[in-house]
């Protein structure tokens, strides 16, 4: 892995670290820029470099010079902070996740009060398809650097079974399996992967698991938040999300929404392009 020598970064955990241009420009590939492309951005960042820089400033820089030769790459290359950008309440997360598991073919019900064996319990999410009954925990952060330690699966387990319990008594569950799953933004520490693994929960977050990982179900459905586009203010994206608009898809098929949401007509087609080239990229 190419080194920039002698330049030392921070990342948001504090940890320090060298400078690798080669994760630079992975990144930005998997985004969709050109290798042309990256090879530009990755030149012009290192002319920035300095000994203690954060990879926030690093991102910032690569992040504005990708926006300026094509934003619809620069919106996917931006997608983990614009998840992050769904708070602070972490509801918008949850119609997120129940999102992605209705576009995988699951009925979906969200913030749900149910009776265990022994407690009432919130559930974020409760999928179903045929004989598979889910119960899905989402676990947001709106900061970067931060992990989902073992006691969260552990907490998420013990209400599981406590549902379970209370499930497998009534008629209209018949036949039916039962699964607990956590849903994070972020990573896993390793504690949390094994512990999951062994209790035998389910964990999604971001590059976790390796082959159908958070990250990975977004591009494969194009399901991307309005978070991303580059054309919006923080503002406009505030509005959107008080409207219950969360995906790029509902604005690409319904322009109404953007004028609900005080965008001038002038721009509406700007954002429209942006978020149909990110669906359809």
């Amino acid at each position: 892995m190419k080194k920039q020598h002698n330049v030392s970064i921070i990342k948001a955990s504090g940890e320090v670290m060298p400078f690798y241009s080669e994760r630079l420009k992975r990144s930005l590939l998997k985004a969709g820029a050109s290798e042309a492309q990256a090879d530009t951005i990755i030149l012009q960042v290192q002319e920035k470099l300095y000994n203690g820089i954060s990879t926030k400033k690093i991102y910032q820089q690569a992040f504005q010079l990708l926006k300026n030769s094509s934003r619809p790459v620069a919106a996917k290359y931006k997608l983990r902070r614009a998840i992050m950008e769904l708070g602070p309440s972490g509801f918008p997360f949850e119609k997120y996740v129940a999102e992605i598991f209705r576009r995988k073919g699951y009925s979906v019900q969200t913030g749900k009060i149910v009776q265990g064996d022994c407690v009432k319990h919130e559930v974020d999410v409760i999928a179903e398809k045929e004989n598979r009954y889910l119960m899905i925990e989402c676990k947001f952060h709106n900061q970067t650097g931060i992990a989902c330690d073992v006691k969260i699966p552990l907490y998420i387990n013990s209400r599981f079974k406590d549902l379970e319990a209370k499930w497998k008594t009534l008629p209209e569950h018949n036949n039916r399996s039962y699964e607990a799953w956590v849903v994070t933004n972020t990573r896993f520490t390793a504690d949390a992967a094994q512990y999951g693994i062994c209790a035998g929960l389910n964990l999604l977050g971001w590059d976790y698991p390796a082959n159908d990982s958070l990250n990975k179900q977004i591009d494969a459905l194009s399901l991307y938040p309005v978070t991303c586009l580059t054309a919006l203010s923080k503002n406009e994206k505030q509005n959107l999300l008080n409207e219950q608009v969360i995906l790029c898809k509902q604005i690409t098929s319904d322009k109404q929404l953007l004028r609900h949401a005080g965008i001038s007509e002038a721009r509406i087609n700007l954002v429209m392009n942006e978020a149909t080239q990110l669906c359809t990229a």
